[in-house]
C-alpha cells in the first residue's frame, strides 16, 4: 500500500503533531510519501523523523497539480491523503486520476481562519469548496465527525481517528524547579500549580481560565496559573489578569518548544476552549501523569469521564472551572487519583500504536470499498420505529447494523427513520424520511436486502397510519424483487377487522422470512392468516447489547447524579390509557420503599418525548425524594444505569430488557401483552395488569423481587435468549451471502 499525504507544511499545534507522528510510525509499516508546499520547520522536523517529503512550492496550482500527476503515475499511490485547506483543494484537483480520495479534518472549517478574515475568505472558502468534492473524510474526534454529518457529509463515508500519544517518549528534560527558573517564575513552598499549553486566541477562551483562576484564588490562595503560548490575544489578557487583581500570580510564559517539561511541571493542567475536536494538551498532559479539568467540548468527554479521570465544565462557564480549581488545588490525593486514571486510559485506548492501527484500518477500507463502487443493486434498506427518541428503539436498530457490519463491513445501509437528521449522526448510516413515498421507492430500486424490523411494526394500536405505510414497503420492495425479512418482529395486536385482512394478505405475498422475538407473536401470525413465508422463532435484537466498563457505567451513574454506592429502585413509566388513575400509586408506592427499604426512586424515560410526563405526574405527587435526569440517555446508557438499582419496576418493554441484562430485579407492569410475553420468556412471573395496579401491590411485588430474584438466573436465562437471537444472523447471513452484488451492466 501507498499513501500519498498532501499538506501545506506550514502547519503548527495539534495538526502538526498528528500528522507528523502518525507518518513517521506509517512509513515503517507502508509506503508514504508526503509533499508540501512550502519549507518550514514542519518539512524540516519531518525529514527528521524519516518521512518521505518532497516540496513543491509556489501559486500556479494547475502546475502543482500537473507535478502530482507525473509523481502519482511514476510512483503508482493507492490513496490521496490530504489535510488543511491547500492539501483538500489539491487533492480536489487531481479528482481525474482515479485514486480515493481522503481528507482528515483537524478542525471545524468554519472557525479555522477566526479572527483572520481575509485568510477565512480565500483559503476558507477553498477549503469548503474542495471538502464537498471529496471521496472519504476523517474527523478526528466523534464530535467532529457529528459535525460534518450535520452539514451534509455523508455519514457512510467518514470515519473517526483520535490523535494518539507515544507513551514512551522519553522522560522530561527539566525538572519543576529548572524548567520554573528558566521561564522565570518564582517557585513557591506550598503553591499549586495550574496551566494551560495553548495559542492566545478567542477559540481557546484564555479569558474565562483567567477568570474562573482568579475565584478559585479566593478559596485557595496558593494557587498560580502557568500559561503557555503566544497569539492576538496576549494584551488584552494580560490587562484582564491585571484588572482582575491576579496579574502578579498569572505567568505568560510566550511560545514553549519544551512542552514535555512544562506539563510536568504543573499541578492540573486545563483546557478551556469553546471548540476543540481531541486536543493533544490533554494526552500530553496525561502523559506527564496531570490531573485535568477541561470545557466539555468535541472529543474531550471520550477522553476524560467527569469525577473519575478528571472534570469537565460547560464552555465559557468561568464559576463552574473556579469551583472544580479550587477542589483540585485543595486536594493533593484527589489529583493524583485523576492523573492516575487518566493515564490508564490514555495507555489503553488513545496510544499511538492504537491511532496507527486505527489509520491503517481505515485506508484497508478504503481501497475495499472504492473496489465496489460501481455496484448498482448493494444497498441493505432497514426500516423500523426509529428517529423518535425512544431508546428501545434505537438500541434495537444499533444492534442491527452491528449486525449487519460484523458479516459485511462495507455494504452500504439506509434507514427508513423518522429524524433522518439524527439517524445519520448516530449510526453513520444513510436515512430518508419515514413516510416519503418516493424517496422508499427509489431506495428499493437500489436494494440488495429489505429488512422490516424489529420492534413492534405490524399493529394498529397506536397507528392505522403506520401500519399501512410498513404493509406498503414490504410490497414496494417485492415490487423491485428485493429479497424481504421481518426481522426480530414482535406481531399484533391488530384490531380493526379490514386491517387484520390487509396485513395477512400483504405478508402472506411479499415476505420471504419472518424471525419473530416471542411466541406470542406467532400464534397472532397464525391468526392473522399468515401463509408463505419462513418463520424463526429468534429473540429481540438488543438482547446482544455489551455492556460499558465500570469506569464509563460509573462516570454515567455520576451524571445522572446517582452516588454508585446508594440503594435506588428505577421506574420506567409510559403514559398510556388508565396511567392518570394509577398515578397516586406509584407515588405511594414509590414513598413507601424510600421509607421502609431505603431505596430512592429514580425516574428513567425510554422515550423521553412521552415518559417524562409520566414521571413528572408521578413525582409531583410524592413526599419522599426522588431523582429524574433531565440528560438524554441512549440504551446502553439506561443499561448502565439500571445495574445501580436495588429493583426495576417498568412498563417499557426494553425496560425489562436492560434491567434482565444486568441482573437487576425485574416487576412488569403490564399494559400490552409484549410486556408479560418477554417476562414469561425469561422465567420471570412478578407483573401486575396496570389496571390491577395498587402501591400494596406494587410494593409487595418489589419486595418478592428483591428477596427471591437470583440475579445469576436471571442472566443465564437472558444468555440464553442472546444465544436464541443468533437465529435472527443466520438468516441475515444467509441473505448477504446468497444475494451477491450486482455489478453495473
Amino acid at each position: 500500500m501507498k499513501i500519498l499525504t498532501l499538506i501545506s507544511g506550514g502547519d503548527v499545534g495539534g495538526a502538526k503533531t498528528h500528522v507528523l507522528s502518525l507518518l513517521a510510525a506509517l512509513s515503517k509499516k507502508i509506503g508514504v510519501t508526503m509533499v508540501c508546499f512550502m519549507e518550514s520547520e514542519f518539512t524540516e522536523d519531518a525529514r527528521s523523523m524519516g518521512i518521505d517529503t518532497r516540496i513543491m512550492p509556489g501559486n500556479n496550482l494547475p502546475a502543482t497539480a500537473k507535478k502530482l500527476e507525473a509523481l502519482i503515475r511514476e510512483e503508482g499511490f493507492d490513496i490521496i491523503h490530504s489535510h488543511g485547506s491547500r492539501g483538500n483543494f489539491m487533492a480536489w484537483m487531481l479528482r481525474g486520476c482515479g485514486l480515493p480520495l481522503l481528507s482528515t479534518v483537524h478542525s471545524d472549517p468554519k472557525l479555522d481562519y477566526m479572527g483572520r478574515p481575509a485568510a477565512g475568505l480565500i483559503f476558507g472558502s477553498m477549503n469548503r469548496f474542495a471538502l464537498k468534492r471529496l471521496d472519504w473524510f476523517t474527523g478526528v474526534s466523534d464530535s467532529m465527525t457529528d459535525l460534518l454529518i450535520s452539514r451534509g457529509f455523508p455519514p457512510d463515508r467518514m470515519f473517526t481517528i483520535y490523535n494518539g500519544v507515544d507513551l514512551d517518549s522519553p522522560p522530561p528534560k527539566l525538572t519543576r524547579a529548572e524548567f520554573l527558573a528558566r521561564a522565570g517564575v518564582p517557585e513557591e513552598a506550598g503553591a499549586v500549580y495550574a496551566g494551560i499549553a495553548a495559542r492566545l486566541n478567542p477559540v481557546k477562551d484564555i479569558a474565562t481560565l483567567i477568570r474562573g483562576f482568579a475565584k478559585a484564588r479566593e478559596r485557595f490562595p496558593a494557587l498560580r496559573l502557568l500559561i503557555a503560548g503566544d497569539g492576538p490575544q496576549e494584551g488584552e489578557l494580560k490587562a484582564l489578569a491585571e484588572s482582575l487583581g491576579v496579574a502578579g500570580f498569572v505567568h505568560f510564559l510566550g511560545w514553549v518548544e519544551d512542552t514535555d517539561s512544562f506539563y510536568a511541571a504543573l499541578d492540573i493542567n486545563t483546557l478551556t476552549s469553546l471548540s476543540e475536536t481531541f486536543p493533544y494538551a490533554l494526552t500530553e498532559g496525561a502523559r506527564q501523569h496531570k490531573a485535568t479539568v477541561s470545557s466539555r467540548v468535541g472529543g474531550v468527554p471520550r477522553l476524560i469521564d467527569h469525577g473519575i479521570s478528571g472534570y469537565l465544565f460547560p464552555p465559557g462557564d468561568s464559576d463552574a472551572l473556579a469551583d472544580c480549581l479550587a477542589k483540585l488545588a485543595a486536594d493533593a490525593g484527589l489529583r493524583q487519583r485523576f492523573a492516575e486514571a487518566l493515564y490508564e486510559k490514555v495507555k489503553k485506548q488513545f496510544s499511538l500504536a492504537a491511532t496507527v492501527e486505527t489509520q491503517l484500518s481505515i485506508y484497508e477500507t478504503v481501497l475495499r470499498r472504492h473496489a465496489r463502487r460501481d455496484v448498482r443493486r448493494d444497498t441493505v434498506a432497514v426500516c423500523g420505529a426509529y428517529g423518535r427518541g425512544n431508546a428501545g428503539d434505537e438500541a434495537i436498530l444499533q444492534a442491527i447494523l452491528q449486525e449487519i457490519r460484523e458479516l459485511d463491513p462495507d455494504v452500504p445501509i439506509c434507514v427508513v427513520s423518522r429524524n433522518p437528521a439524527e439517524t445519520r449522526r448516530k449510526h453513520r448510516v444513510q436515512a430518508i424520511h419515514t413516510f416519503h413515498l418516493p424517496a422508499f421507492a427509489r431506495l428499493s430500486r437500489r436494494c440488495r436486502l429489505y429488512l422490516n424490523g424489529g420492534g413492534s411494526l405490524i399493529q394498529d394500536v397506536t397507528s392505522r397510519r403506520s401500519l399501512w405505510f410498513y404493509l406498503f414497503t414490504l410490497w414496494q420492495a417485492r415490487r423491485q424483487k428485493v429479497p424481504v425479512v421481518m426481522y426480530g418482529c414482535g406481531i399484533g395486536p391488530v384490531l380493526h377487522r379490514a386491517d387484520r385482512k390487509l396485513a395477512g394478505r400483504v405478508i402472506s405475498k411479499n415476505v420471504d422470512v419472518i424471525t419473530l422475538r416471542e411466541t406470542d407473536s406467532l400464534r397472532e401470525l397464525e391468526a392473522l392468516g399468515v401463509s408463505g413465508p419462513e418463520i424463526v422463532p429468534a429473540a429481540d435484537p438488543s438482547l446482544t447489547m455489551k455492556p460499558h466498563d465500570d469506569a464509563v457505567a460509573e462516570g454515567i451513574a455520576r451524571s445522572a447524579g446517582l452516588d454508585p454506592a446508594g440503594k435506588y429502585v428505577a421506574f420506567l413509566l409510559r403514559p398510556w390509557p388508565g396511567f392518570e388513575e394509577k398515578a397516586p400509586a406509584f407515588a405511594q408506592a414509590a414513598d413507601r420503599l424510600y421509607r421502609e427499604e431505603g431505596l430512592t426512586s429514580v425516574f428513567l424515560a425510554v422515550d423521553r418525548g412521552k415518559d417524562l410526563a409520566a414521571a413528572r405526574q408521578v413525582q409531583k405527587l410524592m413526599k419522599e425524594p426522588s431523582l429524574l435526569p433531565e440528560e438524554h440517555f441512549d440504551g446502553e446508557q439506561l443499561a448502565d444505569l439500571l445495574r445501580y438499582m436495588g429493583a426495576a419496576v417498568s412498563m417499557r418493554l426494553h425496560g425489562l430488557i436492560f434491567a434482565a441484562g444486568r441482573g437487576t430485579p425485574l416487576v412488569g407492569v403490564v399494559y400490552d401483552p409484549k410486556v408479560r410475553a418477554f417476562l414469561r420468556y425469561i422465567g420471570q412471573d412478578r407483573a401486575l395488569d396496570l389496571t390491577e395496579v395498587t402501591a400494596d401491590k406494587l410494593l409487595a411485588a418489589v419486595r418478592e423481587a428483591r428477596a427471591s430474584a437470583s440475579p445469576e438466573a436471571q442472566r443465564a436465562a437472558v444468555a440464553r435468549l442472546q444465544a436464541l437471537e443468533m437465529e435472527n444472523r443466520k438468516v441475515l447471513r444467509r441473505y448477504l451471502a446468497d444475494n451477491p452484488t450486482v455489478p453495473l451492466l
